[in-house]
């Protein structure tokens, strides 16, 4: 009997035609697609204008998928006047939050002005009725009045009296101990004068400056001072009389500014430049009465 072998044959089956295969082909394809948007690019290129080629430009270098429109969005790229210039844009970077600062600051200005009634109550308490301390927006404002029978300046007179000077005295020995910036502003009532070359505005102005040199003589350095304004009676305390005697006063504005530039002021006072000291004049009339007809007038001396 034969011994008959059996034989298996396994067939490999080739994809793609044969031995050339068809991956050529996919290749070719990219290439012809590759040189058909070439070809388009260098069209357009040299289709277009100058401008259109800014704009094309600018198009791409700012181009942004968040941005409103994005490719194909509108028919008409975007124009120079729509583009935000480099010069515009400002980073700023602090360490500490504004509204953070802010708080810290309304704290700490609470603070000065709690320790300063605290200093008036104590050492003034005959005349703390005349001494007003309040916190505004970037300082606080200490406001000195009169009070019937006991002024801070004799009648049309720049000379403190001796409440006045022991109420700066008291102010400026807590002032001195800070850094801050400080304004003084004259303010009288809205009694006239009779005489056109002395008035309201003079009255202040030199009050104002009067309170300066008080201020120096108790140890504030001038470089401290930042403007000294008189009002004349423009800004009264008790508005619905404007003739009361609170009206008439001095005012400090302390500002803890660290870069020492003093806020904008409510409204254009009058500088004033440092005068000479004036002597105390001759105490004048006490002012008439005031009629609702025709508003009282006193007669001062002439200034030197």
């Amino acid at each position: 009997m034969e011994d008959k072998s059996i034989i298996i044959k396994k067939v490999k089956k080739v994809q793609g035609g044969g031995h050339h295969g068809g991956s050529w082909k996919v290749a070719f394809a990219d290439f012809m697609t590759g040189m058909m948007a070439f070809f388009l690019l260098m069209w357009l290129v040299n289709m277009t204008t100058k401008p259109q080629k800014e704009k094309l430009s600018h198009y791409f270098q700012e181009y942004s998928i968040f941005s409103e429109g994005g490719a194909g969005g509108k028919t008409e790229m975007i124009s120079k006047d729509q583009a935000v210039p480099e010069t515009a844009v400002t980073i700023t970077t602090s360490p500490v939050s504004s509204d953070a600062e802010g708080e810290a600051s309304a704290a700490s200005l609470e603070h000065f002005k709690e320790q300063l009634q605290q200093e008036v109550e104590q050492q003034l308490a005959e005349l703390k009725d005349q001494v007003r301390i309040e916190v505004f927006k970037g300082g606080v404002k200490i406001d000195i009045m009169d009070k019937e029978g006991n002024p801070m300046f004799p009648l049309a007179s720049t000379a403190l009296t001796a409440s006045g000077q022991k109420i700066l005295k008291v102010l400026c020995a807590k002032i001195i101990n800070t850094a801050d910036r400080i304004e003084i502003e004259g303010h009288t009532d809205a009694i006239t004068y009779a005489k056109k070359d002395f008035g309201n505005w003079e009255l202040s102005t030199a009050r104002a400056s009067a309170a300066r040199l008080e201020l120096e003589k108790n140890g504030i350095p001038p470089s401290r001072l930042l403007r000294v304004s008189g009002y004349a009676a423009t800004e009264p305390i008790i508005k619905e009389n404007p003739y009361d005697p609170r009206n008439r006063r001095i005012s400090l504005r302390l500002y803890p500014d660290k870069k020492g530039t003093p806020p904008a002021p409510s409204q254009a006072p009058t500088q004033a430049a440092p005068p000479k000291a004036v002597p105390p004049p001759p105490q004048a009339a006490p002012p008439k009465a005031p009629s609702s007809q025709d508003p009282p007038q006193v007669h001062p001396p002439r200034m030197q």
